[in-house]
This record gives C-alpha cells, structure tokens and sequence, in this order.
C-alpha cells in the first residue's frame, strides 16, 4: 500500500505475573506475531508497537510499550477494571508482545498485524510507539470493519497535511485517515495546540473538535457502529503524565478521559495508547497511569465483545 500518494510460549495473561515476562520484552516479527494473536484464546489482545520513526521531536526508548504492559501485569496489581471484568482470566485478555519495527516497511507491517487481529475476531490494543502508529493501524480496521468512528483524546489535533516534510509525521495520521475514508467521524477531546492550519483542516474534514477550554460544556458522543479509541497521553495535564514528548499544560486528567471512554455510546473494536516517553517520566508515574487507562479501555473493549459490530 501506498501511504501517501503525494508530498515463554506464545502470549500472556495477568495470572502468569512478571516472573514469566522477559521473553515479551523481545522484540517479534510480523509472522510470530501474527501467530500469537491466531493461537490466543483471548477476546482482547495487547501488542507493543515501538517506533519513534515519525517523531517530530524526541525519540522514545523502544521499550515503552513493555514498560506500560509490565505495569499492567504487575503481580501485585489490581486485575479488575471498574466495570468488574477480570483482565486474569486468559479468556479475556493477553499481552502478545512488542512488533519488530524501524523499518521503511513499518506501516505495511502494523497494518498487518492490525487486519489480521480484527479479521480473527480479536479485540486489540495496540501500545505505541508514536502516534503516526494509528493510520496503519486504522488502515487495516477498515478492511475488516470499513470506515469506524474514532474518539480520539490528544493535546494536539495531529491534522497537519505536512509536518516537516514529512506526511507520515505523528502530527498527520488523521488528515490520513480522513483523506482516506477510514473513519466516518472523529471525535477529538483535549486539544489546547490548535494552529491556523489546523483549524482549517477541522472544517475541511468536519471534525468535532472539543478544545479544553471549552471542557465545562461537553458531552459524551453518541455513536452508532464500530468505534475506536486513541490516547495520546499528553491529552492529559502534565501533572498527571510528565513522560511524554511534548508536555501542554492545562490538560485532562485520568478521570476526565474515563467518564467520556465510560458515558459514549457505539462499540469499541479497538484502541491505541500511545506516546509514551519513559526518559521524560517521574518515577515511573505515566506508566502507571498509561496502564490504569489501558486496564479500563480492555474493560470495555470485553464488555462490547458479545455485540456484533
């Protein structure tokens, strides 16, 4: 596929505990990859995606996303979400790994990964990695699905055209998407970064943008269909996730994303974390709250398992 047209055994479950957690700290190929995720017996599946290629800024260490699912499966973690469902339970959930990446091929790998876990009948969550990660990983949702709703929580709108000459940057993937027509709306909470450009673009494409300063008078959105959720951590306030590239105050907190992940309506198919930057991080803190957020969308990406999408 052409992005842009123009300018151990296999798995884990929480009940396995850290002690068996080394080999999911290596990097996976496509094909084993692909195999963990057929063998799984899981409802929802977690793979790392760790790439830094597309950053505008800083690079992340490649194994963030371990570091956020080591803080999921800790033993002495709580392995129930709010709505009572038990991530122990090897049924419902299972961290399969982190994808080998960094390559000129790492959007054809991620899409993939991504049609081959929706195609099984998977529910993924997929942990970056920056967040240029989301367009392949949509491309290959749409092929299963077609074109989703997307809630998407973020500091910045990531709806450039063209940032540093780049089109695949981390600031473009939904001018991508919608170009594309891999999402029939997109839903976007925490934006305070808004640029002229941007603005622009939010009309063009017909964006809900829902600015934080504006966060007194949101609601919930109602979907109807398949949804997807991405987080960019830096949607929250700094002061609840240091560890990320480009830190804006004035942001969400953990409780502002999970009363709006909690109160929409539509079934959630998948979800991304991502931007995670452990060398920025404050003992560990964005982790541990990267992993609560994670805990919360498996929650309810198994609780939208039983209805058909």
């Amino acid at each position: 596929m052409h992005w842009f047209k123009q300018c151990l055994p296999h798995g884990l479950s929480l009940q396995l505990g850290i002690g068996m957690f080394s080999e999911h700290s290596k990097l996976q190929s496509t094909n084993e990859l692909i195999d963990r995720i057929h063998a799984s017996s899981a409802a929802v599946v977690a793979i790392g995606l760790p790439t830094s290629k597309n950053s505008s800024h800083l690079r992340a260490e490649s194994d963030a996303p371990f570091r956020i699912a080591r803080e999921l499966l800790r033993d002495e973690g709580n392995p129930f979400a709010e709505n009572a469902k038990d991530l122990s339970g090897p049924d419902i959930f299972e961290y399969l790994g982190s994808a080998e990446l960094e390559s000129e091929d790492e959007f054809d790998r991620i899409r993939k990964i991504s049609a081959t876990a929706f195609r099984s009948g998977k529910r993924p969550l997929f942990i970056g990695g920056d967040h240029s990660v989301t367009y392949p990983i949509v491309a290959g949702l749409s092929e299963v699905h077609g074109p989703v709703s997307i809630l998407h929580f973020d500091a910045h709108p990531d709806l450039y055209d063209c940032f540093q000459d780049n089109p695949l940057s981390h600031a473009s993937p939904f001018a991508r998407i919608l170009e594309n027509g891999f999402a029939s709306s997109l839903w976007q909470f925490g934006i305070r970064t808004l640029t002229p450009h941007q603005c622009a673009q939010v009309r063009r494409f017909g964006v809900h943008c829902n600015e934080m300063r504006d966060h007194k008078r949101w609601k919930a959105p109602v979907f109807d269909g398949p949804v997807y959720v991405t987080v960019d951590l830096d949607a929250l306030d700094p002061a609840f996730a240091p560890g990320v590239a480009h830190q804006e105050p004035g942001g969400m907190s953990v409780r502002d994303i999970l009363d709006i992940l909690n109160e929409c309506s539509g079934m959630v198919v998948g979800s991304d974390i991502v931007e995670y930057h452990p060398g920025r991080d404050v003992n560990g803190i964005t982790a541990i709250v990267a992993a609560k957020l994670a805990r919360e969308l498996v929650g309810r990406l198994d609780s939208d398992c039983g209805v058909r999408a």
